[in-house]
């Protein structure tokens, strides 16, 4: 395994541990914590996410780099970096300005938290998924 090689697969499973655990084990958690209200936790995650999906920008580029530099990437290894970085994008893009709408409504207005999530919460997760099944490809791919 080439140093460029090497150096792909620990950024994938950097990448991969990132996500899963603040977006699927602190995310979740952090509402349990005692006294944490839902303003609150959104502003902690608000703050997190923002700085999560930095990050991933830049690992997201250096991995791109990486895979030019070295052209013998299998292609399951760039089509799931590709796949990873198309629902980085969608997240950033197009979903994390509607969430960021309503958290800045329910941070404006703390007494009147609606009740149930919104779709663009559900949005996330279900692109958070697609990254970590299409990072886990990607690295599996790399070690292959």
């Amino acid at each position: 395994m080439t140093g460029v090689l090497a150096t792909g697969v620990a950024l994938v499973f950097f990448w991969l541990g990132m996500v899963v655990a603040i977006s699927f084990i602190e995310a979740p958690l952090k509402f349990q914590a005692p006294g944490i209200t839902i303003p609150l936790g959104l502003g902690i995650g608000r703050l997190v996410f923002r700085t999560l999906n930095s990050v991933e920008a830049v690992l997201a580029i250096a991995l791109i780099v990486l895979a030019v530099v070295d052209a013998d990437w299998p292609v399951a290894a760039c089509t799931g970096l590709g796949v990873a970085v198309a629902a980085l994008a969608v997240q950033v893009g197009a979903v994390r300005p509607a969430l960021s709408k309503r958290t800045d409504a329910v941070l404006a207005d703390p007494e009147n938290v609606p009740e149930h999530r919104s779709h663009a919460h559900l949005w996330y997760v279900a692109f958070e998924v697609v990254k970590v099944a299409a990072l886990l490809a990607a690295g599996v791919s790399l070690l292959g």
